[in-house]
């Protein structure tokens, strides 16, 4: 039976969940920003450049896009590559609490 997956036990701590990948952050940086704006995703895609269904799967995660496109898309959204990147970026590494 190699189909079997262990259930987690309370006298051992389970594994941490996996990082999510660049592809994944970036495309929810790209859809939330998208979204805020109320615009939709064909209309984005053809001032970016690209295929409407293309522009779907990198907010969802499925493609990693290049830079030139991630820079399209963000251009098409009013957003400069560093804004993308730096937004991608906290999303990854998450929330920092600083002590006094």
């Amino acid at each position: 039976m190699t189909n079997v997956v262990p259930l987690p036990r309370p006298d051992r701590p389970s594994a941490p969940a996996p990082e999510p990948l660049w592809r994944e952050a970036a495309g929810e940086v790209l859809r939330e920003e998208r979204r805020e704006r109320g615009q939709r995703i064909v209309d984005v895609a053809r001032r970016a450049g690209i295929a409407p269904q293309y522009l779907s799967e990198i907010e969802r995660g499925r493609k990693d896009a290049s830079s030139e496109v991630l820079s399209a898309v963000g251009g098409a959204l009013g957003l400069r590559m560093a804004d993308v990147a730096s937004r991608v970026a906290d999303r990854l590494s998450g929330p920092v609490c600083l002590a006094a």
